[in-house]
């Protein structure tokens, strides 16, 4: 039986892979803040499943909890590093800009760390890696955000590389959302939005297909072509007028 883990499971894009993977016959490891969903996650999947409390924000101790979780589910095929914070800092305040850089940033370095040990060691596996589209380029409303995704993408392409040199085959994969219509959006203008379930199942089918990165939904394609080849002021003009 196949094994994965997906951090960041309670709700969203992980909750609707988790049930994908549960569904496909994987064994799966869910981990989280909110153990009561987990939980009732895990009652509702056809196989085997294991729930861990963990929290990105406490790096040090999420850090403990994957590699007890790996060592409870034993030779797991893949991690998936899915949580996330989006927090309103359109006014800068410090206090939302720190907790961002410590689950998005920091935690997730943690996550992604200990899953390159991990495979490292066992030789063979897949580090999947959720960004975002907002990694692209700047914004003037989430600075920190945008640039705490762009942080995620950057260390898995380093990641994957380092993997590439030591010889090892491990399968490092990043997943760039656009719009999903997921708890972390609440209150946004949402266009081309798509389901979580939607968003999950284009993204286990890249990577099956062990894609470097993906867009999801497809669409969104389109949009990261065109934010590459804007011109900076072009780009700032659109940003400010359409008040993103």
């Amino acid at each position: 039986m196949p094994k994965a883990i997906v951090i960041g499971a309670s709700s969203g894009i992980g909750r609707a892979l988790a049930r994908l993977l549960a569904e496909r016959g994987y064994a799966v490891g869910l981990t989280g803040r909110r153990v009561a969903l987990l939980r009732e996650l895990s009652g509702e999947l056809p196989g085997a499943s294991f729930v861990k409390e963990m929290d990105l924000a406490a790096a040090d101790q999420a850090r403990q909890a994957l590699r007890e979780l790996l060592q409870e589910m034993g030779d797991v095929d893949m991690v998936v590093v899915n949580a996330g914070v989006r927090l309103e800092t359109a006014q800068l305040a410090w206090e939302a800009q720190a907790a961002t850089i410590a689950v998005n940033v920091a935690g997730f370095v943690a996550m992604a760390d200990e899953a390159y040990r991990y495979f490292r060691a066992r030789g063979r596996g897949h580090l999947v890696g959720v960004s975002s589209i907002a990694g692209l380029r700047g914004r003037w409303s989430a600075p920190v955000y945008n640039a705490s995704k762009a942080f995620v993408s950057t260390y898995l392409e380093g990641l994957r590389q380092r993997f590439q040199k030591q010889g090892a085959a491990v399968w490092v994969t990043d997943v760039r959302p656009g719009l999903v219509d997921t708890p972390l959006v609440a209150g946004r203008r949402l266009v081309w939005a798509a389901s979580p379930e939607t968003a999950a199942r284009q993204m286990l089918a890249a990577i099956m297909k062990r894609r470097r990165h993906v867009y999801v939904t497809r669409r969104w394609r389109l949009v990261a072509w065109l934010m590459k080849l804007l011109p900076a002021p072009l780009y700032d003009a659109i940003c400010l007028r359409l008040d993103l």
